[in-house]
């Protein structure tokens, strides 16, 4: 084997594990909604598992796992010292029109 021959060898071997990074579980907005939904509702989840089991559809576990940290990213829930999933965002109306009405600085 001469070194051109190596080097296409060795850009098919780049090329498929660059591949296998791109193969991520990318949730839809649906599935987002839905999972924020009953968070939201319920406002807290004793574990992933009993979130997992309380969706009305189901769900592969990587694609909950980037859900859920899509949701703790834009502080819409965190996990307490139990690993329970807590709904924190403030979506109370009085608040969202005290916002709107506030002056901006």
């Amino acid at each position: 084997m001469n070194a051109r021959q190596q080097k296409l060898v060795f850009k098919k071997i780049k090329n498929k594990d660059e591949n296998k990074n791109l193969r991520k579980h990318s949730p839809t907005l649906d599935t987002i909604k839905m999972v924020e939904e009953l968070i939201s509702k319920n406002k807290s989840f004793p574990s992933k598992n009993k979130l997992s089991r309380a969706l009305p559809r189901q769900v592969q576990n990587p694609t909950l796992n980037e859900i859920l940290c899509y949701l703790e990213e834009s502080n819409k829930i965190m996990y307490d010292k139990n690993n329970e999933i807590v709904w924190i965002f403030a979506n109370n109306p009085k608040i969202k029109k005290l916002i709107k009405n506030s002056a901006k600085i």
